[in-house]
Parts: C-alpha cells; structure tokens; sequence
C-alpha cells in the first residue's frame, strides 16, 4: 500500500491531534459523582491500598494498563531519531493494543540513551502498570535493560521488537516445516543481521529445537566467528567454528534463510545452492532481503514469508503481542517467561491449521485461505487470536508458576475474551453458547452458494448446529473444493435424486393445501423446489430449524413457510425483528420484514411478539411506539394509529415498559424525556425497543443505521411462526448466516415457547 506523506501527516494532524485519548470509565456528571471520583470519596480506594496492595488491581485500572516505553534509538527502520519523533509510533502500538485486545495503553518516551538510567526510569513506574511493552530500543542495549528490568520488576515485560519477531517466526517456522516434511533439529540456518530481533529469534528456535552448531549468522561487518569482538555477548553465542566466510558458502545446502537486516542482501542466485523446499523468511520492511516476486520466479519449491501485508505469510507482530499480554494480565503474572512465549508460538501454529473465518476471508478477498505454503500462520484481522492466544499463554503462566491469579473457567474466559471486541458481542455469545449446549439439525435450502457451504462448516466446526444442505450434490461439492471447504459432518440432500421423498412431501402438501388452491399436481410440481421440500422436513421433525433468503427477496423466500409450518396458535400473522448492536447497547427494531402497513390491532401483536423475543435475547424490553409526534403533539392518521395502538397494548401487557407514541430521538434520549415528558414510563432509562408503524420507516432506520451509523445488524429475526423459521437479507454475510443459525438453533430448543 502506498502511502501519501499528507495523507499521512494530515492524519496525524487532525483535531485532536495525534491518536488517542483518555476517557472516563465512570460517570463524571454531577457533583456527587466528582465528590467520588476525586476528594473526597477518592480516599476510601487509597486507604484499602495502602492496607493491602493488591487491592490496587481491584480498585484501579492497572491490571489493565499497559506501558509502551521507547527512547527512540532504534524506531522502525528510521534509526536513532530521538524520544519524541519516536511518540507516533508508541502511540501507534497503544491503538493496537486496544483495538485487538482491549488493552488500555499509556505511551512514555523516555529521553535516557544510558542504560542504567534508562532501568531506573522505568523500575520506578512499576506502581502505575500491569505491564510493560518495551519499543524501539536499540542493540545491545535492548538485552541488558530487557534482562535487567525483567530480574528487578514483578509485572509481565516484553521488548517486543526482540520476542515479538521472534514468536510469529517460530510459528511460521514450524508450519513450514511440516510441511515439508523436515525437522527443526535437523536443519542448516543462514541469518542476515545479529539485532535484537535475529538474536532472539535463534534464542526462541533454540527452545523449540534448533541445533547451534547448525547455524550461521552474517552482520554488516560480515560473518559472526570467534575472531569477532565487537559484539554483545548474546550475540557471540551463535558464533561458528566453520570455515565460511561469504553468505555465498553459508547458503550451500542450507533449509532455512532468515533476513532481518537490509533490503536485497540476498541475490537470486543464492536461492538455487539452498536444499530441496527452502524456507526464506525476507523480514526487513519496507523492502525485504530478496523480493517476493524475485523470489517465487527463482524457485518453484520455495516457501517464502515477508514483513509486508502485500505477500502472503506477513509475519506480523501483532499476531501476538496483544494477545500475550492479554493472557499475562488476566493472570497478573510476575513475568512474561519462555514457557509463554512458546506457548504462543503453538497455539499460532495450530490455530493457522483450523479452517479460516469468512470475515477473513473477505478482507483479504481470497476464499482459498487455508493452511499451506502461503498460509503458514493466521491473519491479523483473523478474531479468533485472543481466544487462541491468550488462553494459552495465561494456561503457561500458570502452570509455570508465575501467576498470581488462576483461571478456572476456561469456556467464561473465552466470553471475556470476545467481550473485549466490542461491548454487544456479550449478547451473541450468550445465544451461541446456548446453541452449542444442545446443537440441532439446520436445514440450509440454497446450499449450491458458497456462504451458504462456509456458514455451514463453521457452525459444524464450532459445534453449534448440524446442518442439512439442500442442493445439487455435484455443485456443492465443486464449490467445497473450490474454496477449500470441510463439509464432514454435514449431510447433502439433492432432492431431484429422491422422487418417493418428494412424492410422500406433495401428498402431505397437498392434504394441507388442497383448499387453499393447491392440487396434487402443483404440490408434486412444489416439491421440486427446495424452499418447500426444506420447510416440510421441518414441518415432519426432519429437521429442527430451517433458514433461507440469501438469493431471493425477502417475499418469496417465506412464503413456503407459511404455506406449509404456519403461525404459532394464537397469533393472527409473523413479524420480523432485527438486532443494532451498537456502543450504547443491543437494541430492537420491529416489524422490519413482514407487515408493510398493519393497523393498531395489528401492531399490539406485534408488540406482543417482539417483547417475548427481546426477552429470548435475555433483555427486558422497555417499548417506545414511534411516529412523528410527541405524546399528542400532532394530528394526524399516523400519529393516531400509534396512539391507539400504545393504548391498546398497555391494556393487553400491563406488565410491559411501554409508551408512545413519540419521536425516535425522544424515545432513545432519557434525559430529554425526563426533562420534558418525566411522566413516561421511558423517562428513566430510555427506551431499548422500537416498534415502527410500518414496514418502511423500519426497513429504511436499519440498514441507514447499518451501512452509515457504525452499528452491527443482526436478523431479521422471524416471530411468531409455528416451529423455527428464519429468512436471511437478501446477501447476507457468512457471518450473518451463522449468527442467525444460532438464534434458530436456540429457537428450536425451546420451540414450545417460540419467538
């Protein structure tokens, strides 16, 4: 990607300047809430602090704050530019943190090159953190602070640039040479550069298996030998007794090529004396030792990573350094040791070998992400690091000995985890994890489309649901192979290849329809559409939910369904729901589907509805009837039939937080209700449910909320129907296709009481 110097300035620039802020976690308002905040009320935290000092991770953010410290010496591929040219990027690293593990982070650019008071410094800000990410450091400096910091500290430490690298390579490594068959201990090494990144690099190997004597390290001034004496002691420790002198003898035979020194070190040539499937790991940024294109062309057999997000196999540092210190916070561990660190060496490893999220998917736009040569590790954006990663390392930390808090509730970590990502996923994992309690049969009717297929594969995989794929069953399993899909464990029905099922499905249709217009012969002819055929294995209990709506509109899609499962008894028509996940909290959108104008009569069911399934999603619904009016404010038909309906509704659900009718604004404001309409019953906490008055301003306030307003749409959510049915939006993603399995999937566990 390239980037524009004033795009890049500007970015910075921009009011407020520089990238991030601090914001009050508690409510800071009124007097009463500064009184606690600060003196008086202050002093209470402070006194049970100072009587037992772990209480500080009780009452402060500390467990959770993170330093970023640097002096600058060594910052990106810049150099010795000084403390404060270094802030962007320690900056920078504290966005990452947040935003992949939420993290908080406070960047400190310590203007100390003297290692010793450079350690003082930082010793001294123990009390504040629960941890320390050290940035940017030039070597050898980088390993004595780093070791001495680690002796005299008792939080998690991590010079990232040294470990960081060190962790995602490992985990490459290890990948690669699986598969190619080849063993760690077996293999020759040649490394370009001796920094802190390469030396811990090998250090890391060495733990997992590498032989010393079997590796070669070159620097600027040439090869590292025992004649050398300009270097650190860490570095002399990969010094060779053989007689090489040029990278060019180094590279005879050799497995495995690691670059962390300067661009196009490594010239075409030499990539033809290494051994059979050679593992070229280029890392200098922005250009790597041998470029990628030149490399791929040298040598077919080659595996081939980069530090660039342009190639595949980016080893990127924040594959891990969120995540590990993650998991070392929420165990408050007095270190950041070995055992953790190739404890999250593994856990990348085996998480590159699972089958990869379609959210991953599209954003690198490539469905055939799957684990081989140029997929040696996960992506950045792939979300299932923090519930891989850090798990693993607190189970490390543990287990080793240096936490001093223990995670018993592995599953309830792991919700934590997901929590971190966004404040509303609490609400899905709750739906999710009840899916997976008791998993049931999904039957899919358009499952000749590959989201359709990934969908199903992970709500296998994740044990949410089995699934029943309707379809052509060689097209299905074209696109399976296509894209690299797993679909053990989900059965495939081609229906054209079962004329008695779809005889026995047309009779049942027609002893179900023949008064409503539909004969034998249309029900024979039916059948042959798999909307039908799906929604009568619901209707016989051969299937416990069913979800369609992908590829056609919305109307066509549930017809079937209302032809052949029905409304639930008791309720006169189904409505639709959708789920806006937004910062300020889950709220609930109804009817958005299904009644494009219902009457006041009409729009007490649907309220009735909707009430029931916000509770299903383990919230109490407080009810605002919109129109354009404020209690009475205009005349008109709308506003009446709002009016109406709110009337007859709270006479029918006396027991419902419920008030109308009113603007949308009002309802979702408290304070302008409490100010203006204090009488409401909305006027506490505002309203969590909106009931429009027709099917158009719903449709319409979603998807503007969806594409522009920053929230995350889930639905529609179908009520009121006889058994488990749900239509997806037209185009849905896979994404939305498995959380919407999970809901059916919850619905057909308690299907006596349906949405």
């Amino acid at each position: 990607m390239k980037i524009n110097k004033e795009d890049a300035l500007n970015y910075h620039e921009q009011n407020p300047s520089g990238k991030i802020e601090v914001v009050p976690t508690k409510p800071v308002s009124t007097q009463l809430d500064l009184a606690l905040a600060y003196s008086p009320g202050v002093a209470e935290p402070c006194k049970e602090i100072a009587a037992n000092p772990d209480d500080v991770y009780k009452y402060t953010a500390k467990g959770n704050l993170v330093a970023v410290i640097s002096n600058g010496t060594a910052v990106l591929g810049l150099g010795n530019i000084g403390a404060a040219a270094s802030k962007p990027v320690m900056e920078g690293k504290g966005v990452l943190f947040k935003k992949f593990a939420g993290i908080d982070c406070f960047d400190i650019e310590i203007d100390a090159t003297d290692p010793d008071e450079f350690i003082r410094i930082v010793k001294a800000l123990e009390p504040t953190f629960g941890g320390i990410n050290l940035e940017d450091i030039k070597a050898p400096e980088c390993f004595r602070i780093e070791t001495e910091l680690r002796e005299k500290m008792n939080i998690p430490l991590m010079h990232d640039d040294q470990h960081g690298t060190a962790i995602i390579s490992a985990a490459a490594l290890l990948s690669g040479l699986e598969l190619v068959g080849k063993k760690i201990d077996e293999i020759k090494v040649v490394v370009s550069g001796a920094g802190a990144a390469a030396i811990s690099c090998l250090r890391l190997y060495l733990e997992l298996g590498l032989k010393r004597e079997n590796v070669v390290v070159f620097d600027k001034d040439g090869i590292i030998n025992p004649q050398r004496t300009n270097l650190a002691e860490l570095q002399m420790q990969f010094a060779t007794e053989r007689p090489i002198s040029t990278l060019a003898e180094a590279m005879e035979g050799a497995d495995f090529f690691l670059g962390l020194s300067a661009a196009n070190v490594l010239a075409p040539e030499l990539l033809l004396k290494m051994a059979k499937d050679p593992i070229v790991f280029a890392l200098a940024n922005p250009d790597p030792e041998i470029a990628y294109e030149v490399a791929m062309a040298t040598r077919e057999d080659i595996i081939m990573a980069t530090g660039r997000s342009d190639h595949p196999n980016q080893v990127n540092n924040v594959l891990g350094f969120p995540y590990i210190f993650r998991g070392a916070l929420d165990v408050r561990a007095t270190e950041i040791n070995e055992a953790m660190k190739l404890a999250a060496v593994r856990a990348l490893t085996e998480l590159a070998k699972e089958p990869v999220p379609e959210m991953v998917n599209k954003a690198y736009g490539d469905n055939t992400l799957s684990f081989g040569r140029t997929y040696l590790i996960p992506k950045p954006l792939d979300p299932r690091l923090i519930t891989t990663i850090s798990p693993a390392v607190a189970k490390a930390a543990m287990e080793s000995g240096v936490a001093r808090r223990e995670i018993s509730d592995w599953h309830a970590y792991e919700d934590e985890l997901r929590s971190r990502l966004g404040v509303n996923q609490k609400l899905m994992n709750r739906i999710t994890s009840r899916a997976r309690a008791t998993p049931k049969r999904v039957v899919y009717p358009e499952a000749d489309n590959y989201k359709i297929l990934k969908a199903a594969q992970i709500v296998h995989d994740e044990g949410i649901a089995t699934p029943i794929l309707l379809g052509n069953r060689a097209k299905i399993e074209q696109i399976a192979r296509q894209n690299s899909l797993d679909l053990e464990g989900c059965e495939i029905i081609d229906i054209l290849e079962d004329e008695a099922k779809r005889h026995e499905y047309a009779e049942m249709l027609f002893r179900k329809r023949q008064r409503k217009g539909i004969t034998l012969y249309e029900g024979k002819r039916l059948m042959r559409e798999r909307n039908y055929f799906g929604a009568m294995m619901l209707d016989l209990g051969e299937a416990d939910a069913y979800i369609t709506g992908l590829t056609k509109d919305y109307g066509k899609s549930i017809l079937p369904a209302l032809q052949i499962i029905g409304v639930e008894d008791g309720v006169q028509r189904a409505a639709g729901m959708y789920i806006i996940l937004h910062k300020k909290g889950p709220f609930f959108f109804s009817d958005t589907t299904v009644n494009i104008d219902p009457t006041a009569e009409e729009l007490v069911d649907i309220i009735g509805l909707t009430a029931r399934a916000v509770r299903f999603f383990d919230t109490e619904p407080r009810i605002a009837v919109l129109s354009y009016s404020n209690f009475g404010s205009n005349t008109g038909p709308l506003p009446d039939k709002m009016r109406r309906a709110t009337e007859m509704a709270k006479r029918r659900f006396p027991d419902l937080i419920l008030d109308g009718e009113m603007q949308a604004n009002t309802a979702l404001n408290p304070h302008l209700l409490r100010e203006h309409y204090p009488f409401s019953e909305l006027a506490e906490k505002g309203a969590n449910t909106l009931i429009f008055p027709g099917l158009t301003s719903g449709n319409i306030a979603y998807k503007v909320l969806q594409e522009i307003g920053g929230a995350e749409v889930i639905g529609p959510v179908l009520m009121g129907m006889r058994k488990p049915v749900h239509i997806l939006q037209l185009g849905a993603s896979v994404r939305d296709i498995v959380n919407m399995t999970a809901i059916a999937v919850v619905d057909a566990q308690t299907y006596n009481h349906p949405l």
